[in-house]
């Protein structure tokens, strides 16, 4: 928040006081619609009220009022374990409060945006109502903005607080002594601070207790902020004719002096994150099919987790049942992130059974985000289709008639950069390099060419068909009856897939030049929805992005600190603040058969002022997923 909009902060007391004066409406008179907000005529006790020490205050309006949301939209500061009770009766707002309040401090109410009229519900913005238990009203506020600093989109609704207790320790034991919230644009002011050296945090607060909890979002000033007020003054001189000159000349008369004040800082920028400590725990267990199950986990795991399980014959949990270890009758096919595992049953008497029960050992978080082991008792059940004697059987005959079902990623427009796919629904069990054959077309003929066959999965689901793929060729993979057999003994029939390769002039190149290069700099290519495409490490004579689709795009940069190769959130225990991002301030409309260069000036222009409109989300769409 710059220093104009704090400085009308100044004159905003002024505009509801002239406010509160005009003349009111004396009843439905037509004409344009009403888009005036309520006016404040009274407040009991007055707004401003030193030595407060009454229970309620009651707010008159000039016409009935509603309240929007109370508990999202209205700020009490400091914070208070059980809040007031805020209600609206006709035209007037009542609030009780419902514990003691503190001796000699001040108290700030901001109402948001929850105080509308009735009829047209205009919103009442920017109404704050203040009083002291002590002798004096605190005066010195402080503005700012919360971005998201993995993409710097605002973030809304997340608190922004201080504390006077200066300790490490502070953020997660004791509430904060006052605070604020983000709006829409991620802008923030906390009002009514005493003189004093603080500590500033953001808190995405799901306990609304306004400690930090691990897991909440968070944001961390790295230095303390001190309050104050800046002076500035401006001269002006009066000029008067000199009645005496012929030339009618202005001589000076006397002189002004006008003083500004402004509150600051004013111009804080927080950055929120999430740590990257997520909590670990067993989800759920679902099978579709007879032939395999698959267990779900809340987040990516380090390890995978171990199954004992009952014999299929056994339908028992005693303890004078014999317990086996599970994975010999399971072929594994996990995710890259491990929280996502489908278990293929290899056992026929476990297909058969519609209910499998076993025993999963893995590593579940506790509430302080450690790892600690687990062993949960899993049952898993395959709820066949209803259906008669007859039909069942008529319908695994028709399943065991039909042939494997191969597919594979070939199409006729094959990007220069794809990897040819042969698919199997089910996992491979043995597949006959010679009965697959990859053929060139060269003019009207069709020339057989060597290739290579790998799988790139652990359950043998999909394998990667390697050759020498040039740009505007076409090719086809030609596929034998029983070339491939999956683990339950079903074979393909014979299968033809055809792909054309891009030319190169249907691509576009981008190179990326950095007006101060940064060895520990990656360069992302981002889509029209704000998401990465490509990343490379920023390389010092240009980044170079090639056979790209002539399309738009957007760059972003983050500085690699940790040399990972990715992003890198922030940490609360280590202090540690997320890593840098920027934005390139336009959009970048690439043409087929182009060539196109960019400067990418990242460190001289304003933060706040380099991520295009196009893809700056406002916060309420910007939620963590």
């Amino acid at each position: 928040m710059n220093r104009t909009v704090a400085s009308r902060y100044l004159l905003l007391s002024v505009s509801l006081v002239f406010a509160g004066c005009a003349n009111r409406g004396i009843g439905p008179q037509g004409g344009p619609k009403d888009e005036k907000p309520p006016v404040v005529l009274k407040e009991t006790p007055e707004n401003g009220t030193l030595g407060f020490d009454a229970k309620r205050i009651e707010i008159q309006f000039d016409e009935y009022i509603t309240l929007d949301d109370v508990s999202k939209n209205v700020l009490i500061s400091p914070p208070q374990q059980y809040p007031p009770d805020i209600k609206s009766i006709g035209k007037r707002v009542r609030i009780e409060f419902k514990e003691p309040l503190k001796d000699s401090t001040t108290y700030t109410i901001d109402f948001g945006e929850a105080l509308r009229d009735n009829n047209e519900r205009n919103p009442l913005t920017d109404y704050h109502y203040s009083f002291s238990t002590g002798n004096h009203i605190d005066s010195l506020e402080i503005y700012g903005t919360m971005i998201n600093a993995e993409n710097l989109n605002p973030i809304s609704g997340i608190i922004v607080g201080y504390h006077s207790n200066l300790n490490d320790s502070a953020f997660e034991r004791l509430p904060f002594d006052r605070i604020g919230k983000t709006n829409s644009e991620g802008d923030f002011s906390i009002k009514n601070i005493p003189p004093g050296t603080y500590r500033l945090f953001g808190l995405g607060d799901v306990s609304r207790d306004y400690c930090y909890q691990p897991g909440e979002g968070l944001a961390l000033w790295d230095s303390l902020i001190t309050p104050y007020i800046n002076i500035e003054v401006e001269h002006d001189t009066i000029w008067l004719k000199d009645t005496l000159a012929a030339d009618s000349s202005l001589i000076p008369d006397s002189i002004t002096t006008v003083e500004y004040y402004y509150y600051e800082p004013s111009n804080l920028l927080l950055k929120f994150f999430y740590e990257d400590k997520r909590s670990i725990y067993f989800q759920r267990a679902v099978r579709d099919k007879a032939h395999y199950f698959t267990l779900y986990f809340s987040a990516p795991q380090d390890s995978l987790p171990r199954l004992t399980a009952l014999r299929p014959e056994s339908d028992s949990l005693g303890t004078d049942t014999t317990w086996v270890d599970f994975l010999p009758y399971t072929l594994l096919q996990a995710n890259k992130t491990r929280d996502t595992l489908v278990y293929w049953l290899t056992d026929s008497l476990a297909i058969r059974q519609d209910t499998l029960r076993f025993a999963m050992q893995y590593s579940k978080t506790d509430s302080l985000y450690e790892l600690q082991p687990t062993t949960d008792t899993v049952q898993v059940i395959y709820r066949a289709p209803r259906m008669s004697d007859k039909a069942r059987a008529n319908m695994q005959k028709k399943e065991a008639r039909t042939p494997l079902q191969l597919t594979s990623n070939a199409k006729s427009s094959f990007e220069v950069y794809d990897t040819l796919l042969l698919i199997s629904p089910t996992p491979i069990q043995h597949l006959i390099p010679d009965s697959l054959h990859m053929e060139r077309k060269q003019d009207t003929l069709w020339q057989k060419m060597p290739f290579t066959i790998q799988a790139i999965d652990s359950a043998h689901l999909r394998m990667q068909i390697i050759f020498d793929m040039q740009p505007g060729t076409e090719y086809r993979l030609l596929v034998d009856t029983g070339a491939v057999t999956d683990m339950y003994g079903k074979m393909n029939d014979k299968k033809t897939f055809a792909l054309k390769v891009k030319k190169i002039d249907e691509y576009a190149t981008l190179k990326v030049q950095l007006q101060d290069w940064d060895e520990h700099a990656y360069i992302q290519l981002l889509d029209e929805r704000d998401n990465p495409v490509r990343t490379l490490k920023a390389a010092p004579n240009g980044t170079l992005f090639t056979h790209l689709a002539p399309k738009t795009y957007y760059l972003r940069l983050f500085i690699d600190a940790n040399g990972d190769g990715r992003w890198t959130t922030g940490d609360y225990l280590l202090r540690r603040q997320p890593e840098e991002v920027y934005y390139f301030q336009r959009k970048l409309t690439l043409k087929a058969n182009w060539d196109f260069e960019e400067v990418f000036d990242w460190k001289n222009i304003p933060l706040l002022e380099q991520k295009p409109t196009a893809i700056r989300k406002d916060a309420a769409q910007d939620k963590r997923k």
